[in-house]
């Protein structure tokens, strides 16, 4: 297994994440928890020291199932992550109780790495609001030593992640993201680890498979990367790449199966980041996945100028181009739910004006009413 140093402490370059765990007859509540805590064997057993759960997932029944699975090992020998659910405004004002229950779910006395959990478009101001006094009483359980590193997963866009490091940055002390070779551009998330660079702050990766979609490629892309790497499977290639990327320290991977804990443990074994050919041919591949899909829109904002509505046509446009990528999601809606109502894409009245001045001959006005009827769908 490759480490990472982090402030003393030598952390698995891979970490096993407990979103996706195997579940009984499909049903993501009930997670098979004989076959999680295999997994969790294995991942001890071949050096993997690094657990990640949320107050979220399975229902709710990730971390208990984690907690009695990492139970079985003396405390000192993982690491173990979990989050405050700002996703859910609702929770805002119960960060002391739900402290409280996450630490008795998982049935220890601390965690050694806590998180605000997705700063987003929709929560940051919650967040940020002093009224509900979330970072107050997370930096005084740091100082309690109930928090042993306190951090942040996001995400949000660039602006927001911005912010929130505007406020809180000085005490951040690692940052997740959404990061894989699709999104280093479709995402923006080359520009995120440069700005969490120019905090000092080292990034976590969520998301390195996109889901699953970087675990299979189409036919004609996947033998150009054999060619290159012979012995190297397709989801491996997306680990090389992070493994390519310094500020990456680690790179969590919401197994759901032996197999998949297996092969991933297997391409962590080594580390042999992309050369300068290998990544360009990555990269290519990603931008066609995109081209594919996504409408080319280049942010110039002529259309802006021309919308009697006052839309912001970029934004709408990347979030319909995340959406349809994505064949849904969270996040275009979540997105969203920070804009004002009469700015979202149902508002769109068909005048065309926009199209008439964009570069890119994009139908604009066809994508908002798509959009409007997915949102609805």
């Amino acid at each position: 297994m490759i480490y990472r140093e982090f402030q003393g402490e030598k952390l698995s370059a891979l970490g096993m994440g407990a979103m996706r765990l195997p579940v009984v007859d499909g049903d993501d509540a009930r997670i098979d928890e004989a076959a999680a805590a295999a997994m969790v064997d294995y991942a001890m057993a071949h050096g993997v020291n690094y657990y990640d759960t949320a107050w979220g997932y399975h229902n709710g029944n990730s971390e208990l199932v984690m907690g009695r699975a990492l139970a079985r090992y003396p405390r000192e020998n993982y690491f173990l992550a979990d989050k405050f659910p700002g996703y859910d405004l609702s929770n805002m004002d119960k960060v002391g109780a739900i402290f409280e229950k996450q630490l008795e779910k998982c049935g220890v006395e601390y965690f050694d790495f806590y998180l605000f959990h997705n700063v987003c478009e929709m929560n940051i101001d919650a967040y940020l609001d002093p009224k509900y006094g979330i970072f107050d009483y997370l930096t005084a359980q740091k100082k309690a030593g109930r928090i042993r590193h306190l951090g942040f997963s996001a995400h949000g866009s660039y602006a927001v992640m911005k912010r929130f490091l505007e406020a809180y940055g000085s005490e951040m002390e690692f940052c997740q993201i959404q990061l894989n070779y699709l999104d280093w551009k479709f995402q923006g998330a080359k520009e995120k680890v440069e700005l969490l660079q120019a905090y000092n702050i080292p990034v976590w990766v969520m998301e390195p498979l996109r889901g699953g979609k970087l675990a299979s490629l189409a036919p004609a892309d996947e033998e150009k990367l054999q060619a290159l790497r012979p012995q190297e499977g397709i989801p491996a290639w997306a680990f090389r790449f992070l493994q390519s990327i310094p500020a990456v320290t680690v790179t969590l991977s919401g197994m759901s199966n032996m197999e998949q804990m297996q092969a991933n443990i297997r391409t962590y074994e080594t580390e042999q980041p992309l050369d300068e050919n290998e990544m360009q041919a990555l990269l290519t591949i990603a931008d066609e996945m995109v081209g594919k899909i996504a409408l080319p829109c280049t942010a110039c904002h002529y259309c802006v100028s021309h919308c009697p509505q006052g839309l912001d046509i970029p934004n709408l446009l990347a979030l319909y181009n995340e959406h349809c990528f994505t064949d849904g999601g969270f996040i275009a809606p979540m997105a969203l739910s920070a804009v004002p109502e009469d700015k979202r894409p149902n508002s769109c009245i068909g005048c065309r004006s926009c199209e008439a001045v964009c570069p890119q001959q994009i139908r604009i006005s066809e994508a908002m009413a798509d959009f409007a009827r997915k949102l609805g769908a």
